[in-house]
């Protein structure tokens, strides 16, 4: 029977859990003088879990911190993370680059290199500046606060637009425990893993196996449902830190209560990352119903995605809806077009293998606004459903990403 729980939405960050401290500092890896490196440091060995990037061109602190989970047997006391340099690419040089983070933030903190995880972001192939890295930490952990969630938030921007956070509580049947949250990520997104990095906080009391489980599972209808444009990077990478400080412990019975508070603070997460993407003027709510299978429907909905026939529609507000029925038939087999539908918001364009062209101007009025749904049903009469997160395709992220090095 899964166990009650109770999950609010509260202010707060990544320092919003007891046991945690955090901060953000300007250190000198950006030209533009902007924050670029960021501390969050638990007052004690803390449980730790990590979801990495699937993509085979791994970075240097993606290789380091999945080293330290192991040698640690899955614990942490801090995590650094510098923007403005992926640290990406970089051979033998950038792997002592990431392990230099790591031993400087340990002696820095007092723990061992091992219990500390490292995540760089920003152009891939640029060695990092170790004297202005060594100079942040030293300014960071000199700035550690229960308060320094915003700051560490803005600190790990690239092309953001804006710092992500998040933060929830839950009340299981042992007590009430809090998750907080922070994210970064704009361009480069795509599932299995979104091009972006995230830390989780709680200060529930979790053994490392159930919290990877957890993290596992909150990851994959979350960071690992929204897309940008379906660019898989070499850095991502969620973290997760239980500290235990609220003395309530989470096992096996409270798992489901877990995800749904993990969840709960991934979501906004990996929604505000798709509300800022590179050039992004609308989100796009993708649902697709009526599958054979849920791997059907999530299959569909990637696809749909990461069109950029359908996302550059959206952004021209045409209720292009031979564009959705296009990209499904091509998704999975088992689309039935005689029973489909598709719905643009409100309205739908088209059912049992015919168009209802009329209603189009009610569905470009709908297309003015910013939050978009569109909505497929396979017609296969299955219960398969799946959702996504998008955005629209504009010449801004062609500009962006144009310039991205210049």
């Amino acid at each position: 029977m899964m166990a009650a729980v109770d999950v609010r939405t509260i202010a707060g960050g990544v320092a919003t859990p007891a046991g945690f401290r955090a901060a953000g500092v300007a250190c000198g890896i950006k030209a533009s003088g902007k924050p670029d490196l960021a501390l969050i440091v638990s007052d004690g060995p803390a449980s730790a879990a990590a979801v990495f990037t699937t993509n085979v061109a791994q970075a240097a602190p993606v290789v380091v911190s999945r080293d330290h989970l192991a040698e640690s047997g899955g614990h942490a006391v801090a995590v650094v993370i510098n923007s403005g340099c992926a640290n990406a690419c970089t051979g033998p040089d950038g792997l002592a680059d990431a392990r230099d983070m790591a031993a400087r933030t340990a002696e820095a903190v007092g723990c061992g290199p091992a219990h500390v995880l490292v995540a760089s972001t920003g152009v891939i192939g640029v060695k990092l500046v170790r004297p202005a890295v060594t100079k942040g930490i030293g300014m960071a952990a000199a700035a550690l606060s229960p308060a320094g969630g915003s700051d560490a938030a803005q600190a790990i921007m690239t092309t953001d637009p804006f710092p992500k956070e998040a933060a929830a509580e839950a009340t299981v049947a042992g007590g009430t425990f809090r998750v907080g949250g922070m994210a970064k990520g704009s361009g480069m997104i795509e599932p299995m893993m979104a091009t972006m990095l995230a830390f989780i906080t709680t200060d529930a009391q979790i053994e490392p196996p159930l919290l990877q489980r957890a993290l596992a599972a909150a990851v994959n209808d979350t960071f690992n449902a929204i897309s940008v444009d379906g660019e898989c990077s070499t850095n991502d990478c969620v973290f997760a830190l239980a500290s235990g400080a609220a003395g309530v412990a989470v096992r096996d019975a409270e798992f489901p209560a877990l995800v749904a508070a993990l969840k709960s603070v991934c979501e906004p997460l990996a929604i505000g990352i798709v509300r800022g993407g590179e050039g992004a003027t609308k989100l796009i709510t993708i649902r697709v119903t009526g599958a054979r299978t849920p791997d059907d429907a999530r299959t569909t909905a990637r696809a749909i995605a990461n069109s950029p026939l359908v996302k550059t529609a959206v952004h021209g507000g045409d209720p292009n809806w031979g564009r959705l029925v296009a990209v499904a038939g091509r998704a999975t087999r088992t689309l039935v077009l005689d029973r489909a539908r598709v719905r643009i918001g409100p309205v739908e364009l088209f059912s049992n293998g015919g168009p209802h062209d009329e209603r189009a101007p009610e569905a470009a009025e709908y297309l003015r606004g910013t939050d978009i749904t569109l909505e497929v049903d396979l017609g296969t009469g299955g219960t398969g459903e799946a959702q996504m997160w998008t955005c629209d395709l504009t010449a801004e992220y062609v500009r962006i990403n144009a310039e991205y090095r210049t």
